[in-house]
C-alpha cells in the first residue's frame, strides 16, 4: 500500500485517476478479476506502515550508536531483535537453572490366555484408583515386592475410535517452521524459494505462472473457489469417503491481520508430480510442502481404533494402550512434522477381555531424569514469536538472520545458542531500555501499529507517545555509561593451545569465530572453531567433533569430521576416525550407532557405516561424486588433496553455472555426465594437465567442470 503510494506523490497522480488493484496469486484468470476491481488506496495501511517504519529507525539508529561506543563497533538493536535475542537469552538461562529430578518407571511385562501368548507391557499408574509417581528405587522395589505374587487380571478395557483433524492450511510462519522441521531450510532460504514460486516459474505449456499464494500472511482463510477445486480434486483421485461432510474452514488468531488468504497452491490439480521436470529442486520440495499441506487440510480425519486396558494387581493398578490406523483420511496425503520427534512406539495387544487373569513374565524398570525445556530452533522461535505477539509475517525470517548475523545468537547444529556477546548487549537493553527489550511492551506496539491500520489511532500520537520516554532512557543511558566502555568476557573453550597449554577462547574476526590463544601477543595461536556433533564415534565411542581446515594449495576453507581423540597426547587414546559425512542424532535401529548423511543443503537420508550391520549402506550407494584417487582420507593438519583440487577449481564451477539458463537445465546434466563419463578414462593424464589447461580460456572451464563432479568438494563437505 505505501509503495502505491510513494508512486502516486512521485508521480503527481491526482486522487481521482489513482486507482490500486491488488491479487493474491499471479495467474492470468486472478489478475484479470482484480484489474476489474480497482480500489482507492487505502491511508491507513500507509499510515501505519510510515508508523511501523519510522519507530524502527527512532530504535535502530539511536541505540546501535550508543553499542558501538560502549561495547564494540558493527552492533545493532531493534525493536523486534532485542526482544528475539531476549528470548533465547532467558531459554538458555532456565537451562542452566534447571534441577533435573529423577522419577522411575515401571513396566510389567506380561501375557493373555491367546494361542500365541503374545507378549506386552503395562505401564504402572497408581495405587488404591490415585495415580502415583515413583521418585526412588526403593518404591520401585517396594511395588514389585507387593505384586510379584499376585495375580495381574483385567479390569476394564475401553474401544474408541479416535479421531485427529488435519493441520490447517500454512501461514508464514507455520511454513518456516514446518520447512525447518522437514526441509531443513532456514527461513530465509524458505522466504527466497516461496518468492520465485509465487512470482511464477515456466511451466511447459503454460508460460510462466505463479504456483502459490503470496507468502507473507497470518490468515487461514481460504477462497471459496479454491475450495470447491479442492473437494473435486480429493474425490477424484482419493474417493468421497476421504472429503468431510462439510468443508473445513480454519479461523485464524484474534490477532491476525487476516489481509491474505493462507498459502495455498494457485491451482491444486497441478501436482508436484506434474512440475518435477520444471522446478529445481528446493521449488520442488517446498511446493510439494504446499500442496500437501493444502490438500490435506480440506480431506477427511483420520480414525484410530483406540484400545485403553487397566489391569489390576492386589491395590495396585497397571495401564496400557494401543492404537491402529482405521482409516487413513488426510494423512494419506500430509502429516505435519513435530520438534521433538523421540515418541514411546506403542506394542500391539492381544484380545484381552474384562476379568481375564493374565500371566506375569518379569517387570521393566527404568531410571529416568526430568529435562530441562530445549534449546529453540528456527522452527520454535518463530513459534514462540507468534504466540508472544512479536514481530509480524513479514519479519520473522529477517529478524532470526539478523541476530545471527550480529553473533548475539549462534547455530550449533540446529538449535540456537546464546553468545557473551549476546548476553551483554541484552543485558544492558534490560537494565537500561527496559521498556524495548521487554516482550509485553514489544507485543503491545504491535497492537497499536494494528490499531493505526484499522483507523483507530492516529500514527503521530503513537510516535509521540514513544519517543518521549525512549529520548529520555536514552539521555540517561548515556549519561550512566559516561567514560565507561563494556567488556565482552571470553568464552573459553576446552581446547588447550599446543604451543603454551592456555585454554584457547572463541573470538570474532571479518570471516566468522575462530580459537585463538588468549596469551597474545606473547603467543600468537590460533586454529578454528570445534563443534560438538550429536552421535559417538564408531571406533572408540568418543565424542564427533565438526573441524575446518585450511587447504595450504589454494588457502579455502573446508569441513571435516573427526573423533575427539584424533590429536590425542597420548597414543592409547589416539582415533584415527574421521569422515566428510555429518553426524545425526539418530541411531541405527539394528545395531544402535551413530547415522551419518551425506554433507550438503537440503534433506539427505541418513544411513549407517556400520559394515557389521544389516542396515548398512555401502560407499557406492550413498550418492558420492567418483573419487579420482583410492585410499584418501581427510587429514586433521592439511586436508587430502582431493579437497584442495575441489576447492582451487570451486570458481571455475561457479563461471560455469552462472551461464546456464533454466531452459537449457536438463541439457546442461545430460551435458556433464557425459564429460564425467570420458573423463574418467582419462584420470592418469588428467594431473598432468590440469595446471596448463588453468592457463587457458575461459572457453575450457567445462573440462574442469567435469573434473570438479569426480571429487568430493571442499563446500559439499
Amino acid at each position: 500500500e505505501a509503495i502505491s503510494w510513494h508512486l502516486k506523490q512521485l508521480l503527481n497522480l491526482p486522487d481521482e485517476k489513482t486507482r490500486r488493484v491488488t491479487f493474491n496469486e499471479i495467474t492470468k484468470k486472478v489478475v484479470q478479476e482484480s484489474i476489474q476491481a480497482p480500489r482507492n488506496i487505502d491511508q491507513d495501511l500507509v499510515d501505519a506502515q510510515q508508523a511501523r517504519r519510522i519507530l524502527d529507525r527512532i530504535v535502530g539508529y539511536e541505540l546501535s550508536p550508543l553499542l558501538w561506543k560502549k561495547i564494540r563497533r558493527g552492533l545493532s538493536a531493534g525493536r523486534v531483535q532485542s526482544v528475539a535475542t531476549r528470548m533465547v537469552d532467558d531459554r538458555e538461562r532456565e537451562i542452566e537453572a534447571f534441577q533435573p529430578e529423577e522419577y522411575w518407571t515401571l513396566d510389567a511385562n506380561l501375557t493373555g490366555s491367546d494361542v500365541k501368548k503374545l507378549p506386552f507391557a503395562a505401564r504402572y499408574h497408581g495405587k488404591n484408583g490415585k495415580k502415583a509417581e515413583l521418585k526412588s528405587e526403593a518404591e520401585v522395589d517396594a511395588v514389585v515386592h507387593e505384586t510379584e505374587n499376585l495375580p495381574f487380571t483385567v479390569k476394564s478395557v475401553k474401544r474408541t475410535d479416535k479421531q485427529r483433524s488435519p493441520s490447517p492450511p500454512f501461514t508464514t510462519s507455520t511454513m518456516q517452521q514446518e520447512a525447518s522441521r522437514k526441509l531443513s531450510m532456514t527461513p530465509r532460504r524458505t522466504m527466497a524459494i516461496a518468492q520465485q514460486l509465487y512470482e511464477g516459474v515456466d511451466i511447459e505449456g503454460e508460460g510462466t505462472v505463479g504456483l502459490i499464494t503470496y507468502m507473507r500472511t497470518d490468515s487461514l482463510r481460504i477462497s471459496e473457489e479454491a475450495m470447491a477445486a479442492a473437494k473435486e480434486f480429493i474425490i477424484g483421485r482419493y474417493g468421497k469417503e476421504y472429503y468431510p461432510a462439510r468443508p473445513n474452514h480454519y479461523k485464524a488468531k484474534a490477532s491476525a491481520q487476516d489481509a491474505h488468504e493462507a498459502i495455498r497452491p494457485s491451482n491444486v490439480n497441478w501436482t508436484p508430480e506434474m512440475l518435477k521436470k520444471d522446478l529445481t529442486g528446493e521449488q520442488y520440495r517446498l511446493y510439494r510442502l504446499v500442496w500437501s499441506r493444502f490438500v490435506a487440510c480440506q480431506m477427511a480425519n483420520a480414525v484410530y481404533d483406540s484400545v485403553s486396558v487397566e489391569i489390576e494387581a492386589g491395590e495396585h493398578s497397571f495401564r496400557t494402550s494401543s492404537s491402529s490406523l482405521k482409516f487413513s483420511g488426510y494423512t494419506a496425503v500430509y502429516e505435519e512434522g513435530r520438534d521433538e520427534e523421540k515418541e514411546e512406539k506403542e506394542s500391539p495387544l492381544p484380545a484381552l477381555k474384562e476379568g481375564e487373569v493374565l500371566g506375569l513374565k518379569d517387570f521393566s524398570r527404568d531410571q529416568h531424569f526430568t529435562q530441562p525445556p530445549a534449546h529453540y530452533t528456527d522452527a520454535t522461535l518463530i513459534r514462540a514469536m507468534e504466540e508472544q505477539g512479536i514481530g509480524r509475517p513479514s519479519t520473522y525470517a529477517p529478524t532470526v538472520s539478523t541476530i545471527l548475523d550480529r553473533e548475539y545468537v549462534i547455530k550449533e547444529g540446529k538449535y540456537l545458542r546464546i553468545t557473551n556477546l549476546g548476553r551483554v548487549v541484552t543485558a544492558l537493553m534490560k537494565e537500561k531500555f527496559s521498556d524495548i527489550a521487554d516482550l509485553q511492551f514489544t507485543a503491545h506496539m504491535e497492537q497499536k501499529l494494528d490499531s493505526v491500520e484499522e483507523g483507530t489511532t492516529a500514527w503521530k500520537d503513537v510516535l509521540r507517545e514513544f519517543y518521549g520516554d525512549f529520548d529520555r532512557d536514552l539521555k540517561q543511558a548515556e549519561k550512566d555509561l559516561e567514560g565507561t566502555r563494556i567488556k565482552v568476557p571470553d568464552e573459553v573453550s576446552e581446547e588447550i593451545c599446543p604451543e603454551c597449554g592456555r585454554n584457547l577462547v572463541v573470538k570474532s574476526g571479518r570471516f566468522g569465530r575462530f580459537l585463538a590463544c588468549p596469551g597474545y601477543p606473547e603467543c600468537s595461536f590460533t586454529m578454528p572453531l570445534v563443534v560438538e556433533m550429536p552421535g559417538r564415534c564408531p571406533k572408540c565411542g568418543g565424542r564427533i567433533m565438526k573441524r575446518t581446515g585450511t587447504s595450504k594449495k589454494t588457502n579455502k576453507q573446508y569441513t571435516y569430521y573427526c573423533c575427539e581423540h584424533v590429536n590425542s597426547k597420548d597414543e592409547a587414546n589416539r582415533c584415527d576416525f574421521m569422515t566428510w559425512d555429518v553426524p545425526v542424532k539418530d541411531d541405527c535401529p539394528v545395531c544402535g550407532q551413530t547415522m551419518f548423511k551425506k554433507a550438503g543443503r537440503g534433506f539427505k537420508k541418513p544411513f549407517c557405516i556400520n559394515p557389521n550391520c544389516s542396515n548398512f549402506l555401502p560407499e557406492d550407494k550413498r550418492g558420492y561424486p567418483r573419487k579420482k584417487a583410492e585410499g584418501e582420507e581427510p587429514a586433521a593438519e592439511d586436508g587430502s588433496k582431493e579437497q584442495e583440487t575441489g576447492a582451487e577449481e570451486k570458481p571455475a564451477a561457479k563461471k560455469t553455472a552462472a551461464k546456464k539458463t533454466p531452459a537449457k537445465k536438463s541439457t546442461a546434466k545430460t551435458a556433464a555426465k557425459k564429460t564425467t563419463a570420458k573423463s574418467t578414462a582419462k584420470k592418469s593424464t588428467a594431473k598432468t594437465a590440469e595446471k596448463p589447461a588453468a592457463k587457458k580460456t575461459a572457453s575450457k572451464s567445462a573440462g574442469k567442470k567435469s573434473k570438479k563432479t569426480e571429487e568430493p568438494a571442499a563446500e559439499e563437505a
